[in-house]
């Protein structure tokens, strides 16, 4: 289920609603790439903060740990609200942080093909070409086989094959 703005705003602290705001799309794209980094890791943080609370809650509730406060927690509705309004937070900074990344990588590809490509140019000019001049009327020049020659004829090959198959197969069948 879609949590409003206006929910996270009500569920959240200030600095909390400060830093995920600044998460949502039109904000986001507008972070320097340090201050995104930066932003991630707060609000990782408070992510984990919160989860650690909810966790402790979930387990007050079940009687499993002793009450933090004086009197033990009845709901944790808040929190696993509060907690889910973070991952979202960090769903989308991690995925601007990697569109970020990709574009970044696909720059630089473009750059380096450029550069390559330059200095292929540049070195296709500054070529001699008397390394690989054409000659009239050689003709093509034939370039002997470095394999060994096989002194027995193909069909003969296959005879000797197929009579020692054969003779296997007589001595596998005794």
């Amino acid at each position: 289920m879609a949590i409003s703005r206006k929910q996270e705003e009500r569920l959240l602290t200030e600095d909390e609603w400060h830093l995920v705001r600044q998460s949502h799309h039109p904000a986001v794209q507008g972070v320097s790439d340090e201050d995104l980094l930066k932003l991630v890791k707060q609000v990782r943080e408070r992510r984990d903060r919160s989860q650690a609370e909810a966790h402790r809650q979930r387990r007050e509730i079940r009687g499993k740990s002793a009450p933090k406060g004086a009197e033990p927690t009845r709901k944790d509705i808040g929190t696993r609200a509060k907690l889910e309004i973070l991952a979202m937070s960090m769903r989308r900074l991690n995925g601007e942080h990697a569109r970020r990344r990709k574009m970044l990588g696909k720059a630089q590809l473009v750059s380096n093909m450029r550069a390559a490509l330059a200095a292929k140019q540049a070195s296709e000019t500054e070529r001699d070409e008397t390394y690989n001049s054409r000659r009239a009327l050689e003709g093509m020049q034939s370039i002997e086989s470095s394999r060994r020659k096989s002194l027995m004829r193909p069909m003969e090959r296959g005879r000797a094959r197929k009579a020692g198959a054969v003779a296997q197969a007589k001595r596998d069948a005794r």
